[in-house]
C-alpha cells in the first residue's frame, strides 16, 4: 500500500483553489503522507512543459498526483501525461454545468485570476484586522468586526479567529475573559454593544483542564477547580447578555469557524448584503 505520495497543484493563477480542493480530497486518506507543492501562473504550453519536466524530475517516476485548474485546453493537456496521475478539477464539473444550464462557459484562462485577486485583497484586509484585534486589542473598533469571539484563556479564540480571516475573509476579533471580567462580573461595553455578533466559546471543565495542563502542568491556572469556576462565570456572563455560545470540545478549527458564523446568522446577513449591493448596481 502507498504510504507516501508527491502532489502538485498547478494553475494559471495563484493555485489557491487547486490546493484547497486538492487538500479537501486528500484529507480523506489519513494513512498516506503527502509531499505537496504549488506551481502557480502556468499561462502557456511552454510554461506547462517546463513545470511538467520539473515534476517528473522531482518525483522520479513515482506517478505523482497533479491537481489542475488551468482553463486553457492546450496548456492543460500538457499535464495529461502517462507518467503522472492527472486530475482536472474544473473540466468535468464545468461540462456538467454547461449541460445543466444549457449554456457555454466563458472558459477564459484569465477570468478566475481577476476574481482571485479581488478575494485576496479582501482576505489580506481581514487578516490585518484579525491580527490587530487579537486578544482584546482595540475593542473600541469592534463595530467594524464581522464576528467577535469571546472566551476564557485557551478556549481556542485566536486560531479560530485567524481561520475566519484567512479562509472566509471575515474581520474577526477575539477577547479573553480574564479574572477582572469574570469576578466583577461584567463584559466591556464594546462587546455588549455588539453582542449580536459575539460568540462565546465554551467547553467542559475537564477538556479545558487537559489543554492547560499540557503547557502549565500542576499550576492553579490549570487546575480542574479553576477551570470549572471560570467556565461557570463565563456562562453566566453569556446568559446575562444573551450571547450565543458554542462548545468547542472535540471540534476542529474548521468546524468551530463554520458553526460560529452559523450561530450569529452571519451567512444569511452576508447574502442579504450582497443582494442589496447587486440591486443598487443594476
Amino acid at each position: 500500500m502507498t504510504t507516501r505520495k508527491d502532489v502538485y497543484y498547478v494553475s494559471g493563477s495563484t493555485a489557491i483553489l487547486a490546493e484547497d480542493m486538492g487538500k479537501a480530497l486528500l484529507a480523506q486518506f489519513q494513512n498516506i503522507r503527502f509531499r505537496e507543492e504549488k506551481i502557480p501562473f502556468i499561462q502557456s504550453p511552454d510554461d506547462a512543459r517546463k513545470a511538467l519536466d520539473y515534476i517528473l524530475k522531482q518525483s522520479g517516476g513515482d506517478m505523482p498526483l497533479v491537481f489542475c485548474t488551468i482553463m486553457n485546453q492546450e496548456t492543460r493537456d500538457v499535464f495529461n501525461h502517462p507518467e503522472v496521475q492527472f486530475f482536472d478539477i474544473f473540466l468535468n464539473t464545468l461540462e456538467l454545468l454547461e449541460q445543466a444550464l444549457d449554456m457555454k462557459a466563458l472558459r477564459e484562462p484569465g477570468y478566475s485570476r481577476h476574481f482571485t485577486i479581488t478575494k485576496m485583497d479582501k482576505r489580506v484586509e481581514a487578516i490585518h484586522f484579525s491580527l490587530d484585534h487579537d486578544d482584546g486589542t482595540r475593542t473600541n473598533e469592534y463595530d467594524e468586526a464581522d464576528i467577535i469571539l469571546v472566551g476564557v484563556s485557551r478556549s481556542g479564540k485566536t486560531p479560530v479567529s485567524v481561520y475566519l480571516a484567512t479562509h472566509m475573509e471575515l474581520k474577526s476579533a477575539n477577547f479573553p475573559l480574564t479574572s477582572d471580567h469574570l469576578e466583577e462580573p461584567e463584559l466591556p461595553k464594546d462587546i455588549v454593544r455588539n453582542r449580536k455578533r459575539v460568540v462565546g466559546l465554551t467547553s467542559s471543565p475537564i477538556y479545558l483542564h487537559n489543554i492547560r495542563e499540557k503547557r502549565y502542568a500542576g499550576s492553579s491556572y490549570a487546575s480542574l477547580a479553576n477551570c470549572t469556576r471560570e467556565l461557570q462565570q463565563a456562562k453566566s456572563l453569556f446568559l446575562r447578555h444573551n450571547i450565543k455560545t458554542l462548545n468547542v470540545e472535540g471540534r476542529s478549527i474548521e468546524e468551530i469557524a463554520v458553526q460560529a458564523i452559523q450561530a450569529i446568522g452571519l451567512t444569511r446577513r452576508k447574502r442579504s448584503r450582497i443582494r442589496d449591493i447587486a440591486g443598487h448596481g443594476s
